[in-house]
């Protein structure tokens, strides 16, 4: 079988490219999908009580167009649209988001350390060499002490200072001492920063029903249960797991990058090898736990910097929809997220209960929510977000341009290995674009290699 668009991975990426290379007119396209259902780490997924769960905390915001057009245009009116209400649980209280616009809420004893540790001639003024050094200089020692290191580490589950910092952007708010100091003086709040300050989501099946929605007009041209074991760059073939063998003119890989190079493609050379083996990634337990009974609490998220869980983010999922509760409108789920990798190990046997016992001590529940748990639920993520390391982008520097010279091209959340611009809209326009390349010559702007 030959095809002119091959497309490795029917998650959001390779959905995004498939569906703009329909709208261009294109029919020689095919989507293999090694898993049973399409939406990649975008896939939602119901319990035996009920209770729909993401495979992490998505939400539906965007940059783009385009994509809100898509949404909309695949949802129609199935779907809620939220002010984000988010927190930090820190001193047994709650602090609005972002934790560093918010200081009033803290003990005025560590206001005192964050602030002082932030005036002029406190902050280290050399040029930061990592991630852990541009916090200190962003920031100072105080947040770094209370919020920045230990989220961080809970998040990544990576060192700071083995990580780079031009990923940040948008992802984290930075400090202004003048606003701060007005804050406190004035006890103001400020909790709209972020381009996710509204949001939206399905009415009925998670973030999962998008694209379940786009794959199923997509129907033809995706083929499921189908693992690419094989590429060969010079035949610009690829091989199935079933032994078929199907050659293309374009390549487009959305599964991880390190795997895609290490395990998939037919190539000695050392250099691109060595490359990918310096991608890192870590790993998520994502756990819902589903709870009979409802509390007045309209939070949509929440952080978790402190040791007293294993968590860096619980969701009130039954937020987001009612429906995403096993008995809407009368059940709680919380859905948890803990990373782990070789420099924060968890024991998944036990992680479940220690998760619980977490939602206990930080007040999610209470010992009478503990005996009227309607449903546990968990799912391993073994890639679970991008670190970007200092090595990431020499790594990508080297990796993407010998890719491209075969017409293979890898985006998406970790076949482009960009956190930075790896969203839900992000991901799917980087398919969109990549499309639009291919037929139009258009240049991406989503995906660039630094």
């Amino acid at each position: 079988m030959h095809v002119k668009y091959l497309i490795i991975g029917a998650g959001p990426t390779g959905l995004g490219a498939g569906h703009r290379l329909r709208e261009l007119g294109e029919t020689s396209i095919l989507l293999l999908e090694r898993n049973a259902y399409t939406g990649g780490l975008a896939t939602s997924f119901k319990d035996s009580a009920g209770f729909t769960w993401d495979l992490g905390g998505h939400v539906v915001f965007s940059h783009y167009g385009y994509f809100d057009r898509l949404i909309e245009d695949l949802l129609g009116d199935q779907y809620l649209e939220h002010q984000r209400i988010a927190a930090v649980r820190m001193f047994e209280r709650w602090v609005p988001y972002p934790f560093q616009n918010n200081l009033r809420y803290l003990p005025k004893e560590v206001q005192w350390e964050i602030v002082e540790a932030m005036l002029p001639g406190r902050r280290p003024e050399a040029h930061p060499t990592n991630f852990r050094e541009w916090i200190e200089v962003v920031f100072g020692a105080g947040i770094a002490k209370y919020f920045m290191v230990p989220y961080n580490f809970k998040v990544w589950a990576t060192p700071a200072e083995k990580m780079a910092y031009n990923w940040i952007g948008e992802r984290v708010s930075v400090v202004d001492l003048e606003m701060v100091l007005k804050n406190l003086v004035l006890e103001l709040d400020n909790k709209s920063w972020g381009p996710n300050n509204v949001f939206r989501f399905p009415l009925f099946g998670g973030t999962g029903d998008i694209f379940n929605r786009m794959g199923d007009r997509l129907n033809d041209f995706v083929r499921r249960n189908t693992d690419v074991v094989a590429v060969d760059p010079v035949a610009k073939s690829v091989r199935t797991a079933d032994g078929e063998t199907i050659t293309y003119d374009n390549l487009l890989n959305t599964g991880p990058l390190d795997l895609f190079v290490l395990n998939s493609i037919n190539t000695s050379n050392e250099t691109l090898r060595a490359a990918a083996a310096n991608l890192t990634h870590n790993s998520v337990y994502v756990a819902g736990v589903g709870v009979d009974g409802m509390r007045d609490d309209p939070t949509c998220w929440m952080y978790f910097p402190e040791n007293n869980s294993p968590f860096y983010r619980v969701t009130n999922f039954h937020n987001y929809s009612p429906n995403n509760a096993g008995k809407p409108g009368a059940s709680r789920a919380l859905m948890c997220e803990v990373s782990y990798s070789e420099h924060k190990h968890e024991d998944l046997s036990t992680l479940m209960e220690t998760t619980v016992q977490g939602l206990v001590n930080t007040a999610l529940m209470d010992e009478n929510d503990r005996r009227n748990i309607l449903s546990t639920w968990s799912y391993p993520l073994d890639y679970g977000y991008p670190v970007p390391t200092l090595e990431r982008d020499p790594a990508l520097r080297v990796l993407q341009p010998w890719l491209e010279s075969c017409q293979i091209y890898s985006r998406g959340r970790f076949g482009g290995w960009q956190y930075e611009a790896a969203n839900m809209d992000h991901s799917v326009m980087q398919g969109v674009e990549w499309a639009e390349r291919m037929v139009q010559g258009k240049a991406e702007t989503t995906y660039v290699v630094k």
